[in-house]
């Protein structure tokens, strides 16, 4: 059996997939899609368009095309992770860049791999999928991350603008202007959304199931008691904050504490493929005599499964809930 580069070229497509479609999706949505800029989303836009109805609308579709399209077939597994990640493509750009990247991949592999048509056919239709998968699965643990970091700040400068006298109205409105993304817009597009006659209770609810965020439901539930029962929001809002923080530390030091364990298992499960493919690419011709034993699609099947359920069972007890 003679395999050579081929593990090599494989790896090297799928990577270039990835940074491909990064690429284009800054191309089309240029610097105001990047979490790393200081200008928010929804600001930029309104300095670009001076149109706020119109922003409003644009980002609103943006937040729900992708559950809206959970019936397309295939889809549905990106869809979530689309949702949590707020990609900006819609349905039907983002099937058509996964085409595109099953494309690339399918050149890819007829310059770099003597692989037959058919194989080569479902290899690229997988990493056109795959990368695809990989970008937005990255992206939404990228922004979910970002964001759980800005809530007890974002909540702080709530505090101290009710504290001074501001309504709850302008204290989001605030925190829009002054919070870089993904926070930025969210608030932005709720305080536009109070503007207009939403209840900002039923908005923060929204919001916080759509990014099924715990810490968000508490938001969205002092919100509405405070406005349900009266009291002192400043307060509330104050003591919620602290409450993240202490969640937040606690879950840091889970990580840390954990690490250690993620790291053995990520070693033990990755390192006999990594051997495997570098055995395949420096000695193509090592595992032919191995391969013509009986017993080496059932020895490679059981090795599979260790290997996988290593991972599963690696995840389960490193999983720790706070």
């Amino acid at each position: 059996m003679t395999v050579g580069l081929g593990p090599l070229v494989y790896i090297v497509i799928f990577v270039a997939i990835v940074v491909m479609v990064q690429g284009v999706y800054l191309l089309a949505f240029g610097k105001s899609i990047n979490m790393n800029n200081r200008m928010s989303r929804r600001m930029a836009l309104l300095e670009k368009t001076q149109d706020r109805e119109k922003v409003l609308e644009q980002l609103r579709k943006e937040m729900t095309q992708h559950v809206k399209s959970r019936g397309i077939p295939l889809y549905s597994l990106l869809a979530h992770k689309a949702q949590l990640a707020n990609i900006a493509f819609s349905p039907a750009q983002l099937m058509g860049v996964m085409v595109g990247a099953a494309v690339l991949a399918y050149v890819g592999l007829s310059v770099g791999t003597s692989v037959g048509a058919a194989p080569r056919i479902l290899l690229s239709a997988g990493m056109g999928f795959g990368g695809v998968y990989f970008w937005i699965n990255s992206k939404a643990k990228a922004r979910m991350k970002k964001l759980e970091e800005q809530l007890p700040d974002a909540i702080e400068l709530m505090v101290r603008s009710l504290r001074v006298g501001h309504p709850l109205t302008s204290a989001i409105g605030i925190v829009a202007k002054e919070v870089a993304d993904p926070l930025g817009t969210e608030f932005g597009i709720i305080a536009d959304e109070a503007a207009y006659g939403r209840n900002i209770a039923d908005s923060l609810k929204v919001f916080a199931e759509r990014m099924d965020n715990q810490d968000l439901r508490f938001l969205a539930v002092a919100v509405n008691i405070q406005q349900s029962s009266g009291g002192n929001l400043a307060e509330i809002l104050d003591g919620l904050s602290k409450v993240i923080r202490s969640r937040f530390k606690l879950f840091r030091r889970v990580i840390a504490i954990t690490a250690e364990a993620k790291f053995s298992g990520t070693f033990l499960s990755g390192m006999p493929v990594v051997i495997l493919v570098g055995t395949f690419i420096l000695k193509p011709n090592h595992f032919d005599g191995v391969m013509a034993s009986s017993y080496f699609v059932p020895g490679a099947a059981l090795v599979a499964i260790l290997l996988v359920g290593n991972v599963i069972f690696m995840k389960m007890m490193t999983n720790i809930k706070v």
